[in-house]
């Protein structure tokens, strides 16, 4: 057996001769021989187990392997009286992410001087474990977070690209090798400037308190504060932490305070509460969300987001970092983040050319990885390769010099490119995306009145095709939406979209469209009227946007979200604004549950959750239209003036911060703001979505 234990680099009198030691190496060799059935270690990995920052002795230690069908157990091992524990293996299975459970045993700080069955800790390693790890309240909570979608006890699984960019996350908010915090989370964008550390300690520093045992029912009242709208009371810290990520809005306030209750205040209100991570919250949060923002790789006025197939995140920027915005002129270009948010485009400029100048909202990805991209201060359609280099000629695809302010661009499943022309109401179609076919649709004509659109279009914004190859179109300077079918586009039906200036769409799995409405029913005639005399002529896009701020701001609660069958009629009770939480909705995203995910134009941004279609998708007695995400929506991270919210492979909620001082915008600020037009990064929320197919070509689909 000691011949065993040396070939595994075990020493087995490294503890003194200590019996301990001896009998946790020999578990581990036998293990390794039952599993792998060779005795030569490949993957080593040495740990320890903590709970409010002291050891847990006794407890099991397993190494799991994750992939598509239920996880493989590589290793089980108790931990030492210290709480350390080595678990090493042959072999691991190809593509598989590797993560360990403790569970058990007893934390040195335990008050009650019994072993504590209801601790349960997880730390997911990824294909790449570090040689040592420390597995504890943090590494859970950023580990359930991040798989939110690919958890259940403890067990891990899910398509590949959803678990490795998971993993990769988990970095973030946990240093592994010492369980503590991780780099992006303690960063300047995140530290100071978010809550989401004082969410992460806090809710650490309730799951100590059960570990720990700081009170005899610490562990029942944690339980009982944690139990989802729907089952049964968790029954260990890793199923609490699973039931608060996936029900994050669900009564917040009783995990909060239980903060009070397991810490309470010293006496006099001197000092701080004695507990063994900071900071922590002062107030109960309105969710228990984790969002962090990444900024970088010239991002900034963030527009449209597409994943592609790797799950990396390209975006337009309207402007250029470092220059004195303005509505007026858009100058950015196009960015580029990695599944962990990393930026991987140039820094400032962003990736440049091809004509590509103040994208707006139209980003797209086709089955070859290419990004197409539309200007508005250009009035040019870009065309990148999956490596940023631009494809498109450096004055772009302008069709001859006869495009306007560019906005939605959009690939179908057979490989087309439609795209619409903001300023001339018209659509521009490239079969198979190939520029030199260009043709456009929908084109006014001298003989119609006042050169109307003859699909109706007025100030065309976004479009979706659904499952019958249906091309819908959303108008913002209107209360319509436009529809044609693909192969006929002279087969024109509009319908009347429920709200006024609509901007994002969607399309669920059972063919209905989404449509939100950026200034709802509340408009007046007189300001309708203004928009559409601005528009006819040829105001600045600066201009309008003044108007539509200013009634945005002036109105609260303004905007909407509408759904509409596939025969054009609206479902019951459309449009929706559940809790008032919609304030100036820009984009809409269906998830792999039919769930919608709406992004607000307004002050600090906000993202509301509304259950779709699917209504056994939702929390128990909700309806299509309701609201899931607290009032006011999902806040924190750092969030702006949002346009859009996307959702990667994973899960994770990627949210564009497009404007921060509308008052820079419009060179009214002092000239400290001047820079300060754009908003600052992306912010993400972990694991909050069922997952979706990157890149998204047509109607949702899971991975």
């Amino acid at each position: 057996m000691r011949r065993v234990l040396a070939r595994l680099g075990i020493c087995a009198d490294q503890r003194a001769g200590t019996t301990t030691a001896l009998r946790i190496a020999a578990l581990a060799a036998t293990t390794l021989i039952a599993s792998a059935g060779v005795a030569a270690a490949a993957t080593r990995i040495e740990g320890q187990v903590q709970a409010s920052g002291s050891a847990v002795g006794g407890a099991s230690v397993t190494l799991w392997a994750a992939g598509a069908q239920s996880p493989t157990r590589l290793a089980e091992v108790r931990s030492t009286a210290d709480g350390r524990f080595v678990v090493a293996v042959q072999r691991v299975p190809a593509g598989a992410s590797l993560y360990l459970v403790a569970s058990g045993g007893e934390a040195a700080t335990n008050r009650t001087g019994r072993p504590n069955p209801a601790i349960g800790l997880m730390a997911v390693l990824g294909a790449a474990p570090p040689a040592r790890v420390v597995v504890n309240e943090f590494t859970t909570i950023a580990s359930v977070w991040t798989h939110a979608q690919f958890i259940e006890g403890t067990a891990i699984r899910g398509h590949a690209l959803g678990l490795r960019i998971a993993a990769g996350n988990v970095p973030n908010f946990v240093d592994l090798r010492t369980g503590g915090w991780g780099a992006t989370i303690q960063d300047p964008l995140n530290s100071s400037q978010t809550p989401t550390m004082a969410n992460f300690a806090t809710l650490a520093n309730v799951m100590a308190g059960c570990a720990t045992r700081v009170k005899v029912d610490a562990c029942s009242s944690f339980f009982a504060a944690a139990t989802p709208p729907a089952g049964a009371a968790p029954a260990d810290t890793l199923a609490a932490a699973q039931a608060i990520a996936r029900n994050p809005g669900h009564e917040p306030a009783r995990v909060f305070a239980l903060l009070n209750d397991f810490y309470p205040v010293p006496p006099a209100s001197r000092g701080l509460r004695a507990t063994p991570f900071l900071p922590y919250l002062s107030r109960a949060p309105s969710a228990w969300v984790m969002p962090l923002r990444f900024a970088g790789g010239g991002y900034i006025g963030g527009a449209r987001v597409a994943f592609d197939a790797e799950g990396n995140a390209w975006s337009g920027a309207n402007f250029i970092v470092g220059s004195q915005g303005g509505d007026a002129l858009w100058n950015g270009n196009l960015s580029r983040f990695a599944p962990n948010g990393r930026a991987t485009s140039p820094p400032t400029t962003g990736f440049v050319g091809g004509g590509l100048q103040g994208p707006g909202f139209g980003t797209a990805i086709d089955r070859n990885g290419r990004v197409w991209i539309n200007s508005t201060s250009g009035r040019t359609m870009s065309l990148f390769d999956r490596n940023g280099r631009p494809i498109s000629p450096p004055q772009g695809y302008d069709m001859g010099g006869r495009l306007g302010f560019m906005q939605g661009v959009m690939v179908t499943p057979g490989g087309d490119v439609w795209a619409l022309d903001f300023t001339n109401d018209r659509v521009v179609f490239m079969p198979q995306g190939d520029p030199g076919r260009a043709r456009f649709f929908c084109e006014a004509t001298d003989s119609r009145p006042n050169r109307e659109s003859p699909c109706r279009l007025n100030g065309p914004f976004h479009l979706v095709i659904d499952q019958q190859d249906r091309i819908w179109i959303s108008n913002a300077i209107g209360d319509t939406v436009t529809r044609f079918p693909a192969s006929d586009p002279s087969r024109v039906e509009v319908f009347p979209a429920g709200g006024h200036s609509g901007k994002g769409m969607a399309v669920d799995s059972r063919g209905n469209v989404w449509v939100t409405n950026t200034l709802g029913a509340g408009l007046s005639i007189e300001t309708r009227l203004h928009l559409l005399y601005l528009k006819e002529t040829g105001a600045s896009l600066s201009t309008i946007d003044q108007v539509v701020l200013r009634q945005l701001l002036d109105n609260p609660g303004m905007g909407s979200v509408s759904v509409l069958r596939p025969d054009g009629t609206p479902l019951p009770g459309s449009p929706y604004n559940p809790t008032r939480s919609i304030w100036g909705a820009w984009a809409v995203s269906i998830d792999g549950n039919d769930n919608a995910w709406v992004s607000n134009f307004a002050p600090g941004g906000g993202i509301t959750q509304i259950c779709g279609v699917r209504t056994e998708t939702c929390p128990p007695g909700a309806r299509t239209g309701d609201a899931i995400s607290p009032a006011g929506g999902y806040v924190g991270g750092g969030m702006q003036m949002l346009v859009d919210v996307s959702i990667d492979p994973a899960g994770n909620l990627w949210a564009s911060n497009n404007w921060q001082d509308p008052t820079a915008c419009y060179g009214s600020g002092p000239e400290r703001d001047s820079t300060r037009c754009g908003g600052q990064g992306m912010t993400v929320f972990y694991g909050m979505a069922a997952p979706v197919r990157t890149p998204l070509i047509g109607p949702v689909q899971r991975p």
